[in-house]
């Protein structure tokens, strides 16, 4: 991980006592922010202090890896020319957004992801709220940039720049923000994200950048205020099961499949997918949500 993210520790806790203070004010002012809950809270910074000791220690282990890719790259990139920056920049956005895409829409890497959707509160600490299993399995997303011929340094530290700009739009109070919307991603956007409405399932994948979801079809915009969590909230806040209840259903599922194929489907299926069709997936959930309202007046106007 860059030290670029253990700088910025000191500001992540800072901004959250911050934000919890006037959220809290606002909320016995009459504001309808969903805002803290101190349970909650302590889950995230719980789960946010285990990713940076986790990832921490899987970095070591994917270093050596990543050096082999990048001894055998395809093209020599300076490692101090600004036109490498951009396209190092364009690059791993776009490997963020297959691994965020991947994340919801195949089950083994969302039993990685989905504590970060665990809490029904929507706010800074909520960013923190990382994932201690994603280190582990998240790496292979960003192996072609190496092959490509960015230095691994330069990954790490624009994975950094990413996961620090993530981390200000995990907020509730802020409203949309006009034509920087068309391009980057914005607190509107994630906070669709982060909804567990059907019309919100799977969407606004994009890491800095809104455009891949624009041009890939994963784009909504926000349209009325998300109901935050999972379709099927957890009762805990325990940081173990909340790191670990998905990896405990597959282990589940899979003493009960009855081929290979089953078993194929319980773990690399879509989260909810189930062998006999009743399963509730996204897609699912969408087509239902279809078939009850009426069409829009207007294609989505994507900028």
């Amino acid at each position: 991980m860059s030290s670029l993210i253990y700088f910025a520790i000191p500001a992540f806790l800072v901004t959250v006592l911050l934000e919890a203070f006037f959220v809290t004010k606002a909320q016995r002012e009459g504001s309808p922010l969903v805002g803290y809950e101190v349970k909650d809270t302590f889950a995230s910074l719980t789960m946010g202090v285990g990713n940076v000791v986790i990832s921490a220690v899987t970095k070591l282990a994917w270093i050596p890896l990543w050096w082999v890719i990048y001894e055998h790259r395809l093209f020599e990139l300076p490692v101090d020319a600004w036109w490498v920056f951009v396209l190092l920049f364009v690059a791993e956005d776009f490997c963020y957004y297959v691994f965020h895409r991947t994340s919801h829409e195949v089950r083994f890497f969302w039993a990685a992801h989905v504590n970060h959707h665990s809490s029904q509160h929507y706010n800074l600490s909520t960013a923190l709220r990382q994932s201690w299993t994603g280190p582990i399995v998240g790496g292979i997303f960003w192996l072609p940039l190496l092959w490509l011929g960015f230095h691994p340094a330069l990954v790490l530290m624009q994975q950094a720049i990413s996961l620090l700009y993530q981390y200000w739009i995990h907020v509730e109070w802020l409203g949309k923000l006009g034509p920087f919307e068309w391009i980057f991603n914005t607190p509107s956007h994630h906070r669709v994200h982060h909804g567990s409405d059907p019309r919100y399932l799977d969407r606004n994948h994009g890491g800095i950048l809104i455009v891949w979801d624009r041009l890939f079809g994963t784009f909504e915009a926000e349209r009325q205020t998300p109901t935050y969590g999972l379709t099927k909230n957890l009762e805990s806040f325990h940081p173990v099961t909340i790191a670990f209840h998905e990896w405990a259903a597959i282990g589940r599922d899979l003493r009960s499949a009855r081929s290979l194929r089953e078993a194929l489907g319980v773990v690399f299926g879509p989260p909810g997918w189930r062998a006999d069709g009743t399963g509730e997936t996204s897609a699912v959930m969408r087509a239902k949500l279809a078939a009850v309202s009426r069409p829009e007046s207007a294609p989505l106007q994507t900028g």
